[in-house]
């Protein structure tokens, strides 16, 4: 399993990396000529994280069927298309949603899209005169909705508004705690952490793991300021302006640990909703990681609690 790791982990690196540099690079492409503004709402400039949108949506597809494994093991009765919907509604709304439209509508606008998804899912459920499993369908179909759209829709709205290189050191802080926990673990774990939940965790390997995400974060935020990565899009009439925020060293760390913390949240609920369907892991798609699930479970638990460190980070 580790020999596992060690090959697919850098390879699983790599590819995220060369998407986020392309991703990059279409930050700097200039619209002209007014088809090209129509088709973009007036803009001069492409909506950020175009690329990586049509990752996680490839993601949210996998992890989705994965999804259904865990509610059949369950006794779940749904349907795979819908399930899959469900996560691509909220993910790609999260992301849609103009800028410029008022909070208000933004709100309705979600809120008929959740409502609309709950009606379909009865209605196909239903089908046939199909009535047994009726509430679970809907619950199936809302908890994807919440799972794999809104907390990734997260990461999609963070990279909207940032350099695709503050996504990156999310996700890299976050698995750094899954790393650092793994490996002291490993060498020092002598106290379980929840062993009725995850029996290989320890309290050593948590704080391993903590320390680490800490000092990559205090790591990469004194690298960020240095090459004028940190800050955000302000945008006015079809243009944007990207403006520098200098992160501080101690607002960074202080949000290392705490997103290496809600990180090991997120492997834990995950955790829990493979033991309550009786299975280890959520599918075989990576070798020595198990399924997308299990790699994806910490980064989009920590997305909104990320989101909202950015938007505090702004007024200090």
């Amino acid at each position: 399993m580790l020999k596992h790791r060690l090959i697919f982990g850098p390879i699983m690196i790599a590819a995220l990396l060369g998407v986020v540099v392309l991703d990059g690079v279409l930050d700097h492409i200039d619209l002209t000529g007014a088809w090209a503004q129509d088709l973009f709402f007036g803009r001069t400039y492409l909506p950020s994280g175009l690329l990586l949108l049509v990752c996680f949506t490839g993601l949210m597809v996998l992890g989705a069927r994965e999804l259904c494994v865990i509610f059949r093991a369950k006794g779940v009765t749904i349907d795979t298309p819908v399930i899959m919907l469900s996560g691509l509604l909220g993910l790609v709304l999260f992301y849609a949603i103009p800028h410029w439209i008022d909070t208000q509508t933004a709100v309705a606008i979600y809120g008929s899209a959740m409502s609309g998804l709950f009606l379909a899912t009865l209605i196909i459920h239903s089908r046939r005169g199909r009535t047994q499993g009726a509430i679970h369908a809907a619950a199936a179909g809302m908890f994807t909705f919440v799972y794999l759209g809104v907390l990734p829709g997260y990461l999609m709205a963070i990279r909207a508004w940032h350099s695709p290189w503050v996504l990156i050191a999310i996700i890299g802080i976050t698995k750094a705690c899954d790393i650092g926990a793994y490996f002291t673990g490993m060498a020092f774990g002598k106290h379980k952490l929840i062993p009725w939940l995850s029996p290989g965790k320890t309290w050593e390997g948590l704080i391993g793991g903590m320390v680490l995400s800490a000092g990559l974060a205090i790591g990469l935020a004194a690298l960020g300021n240095y090459a004028d990565a940190t800050g955000y899009w302000v945008r006015d009439n079809g243009s944007r302006e990207f403006v520098q925020v200098l992160y501080p060293l101690w607002f960074a760390g202080i949000a290392g640990l705490l997103i290496g913390l809600i990180g090991q949240f997120g492997d834990l609920a995950a955790s829990l909703f493979k033991r309550d369907a009786g299975i280890k892991d959520s599918g075989k798609a990576i070798p020595g990681f198990g399924g997308v699930l299990d790699v994806i479970d910490s980064p989009i638990v920590t997305a909104p609690f990320a989101y909202w460190m950015l938007m505090l980070v702004r007024c200090l």
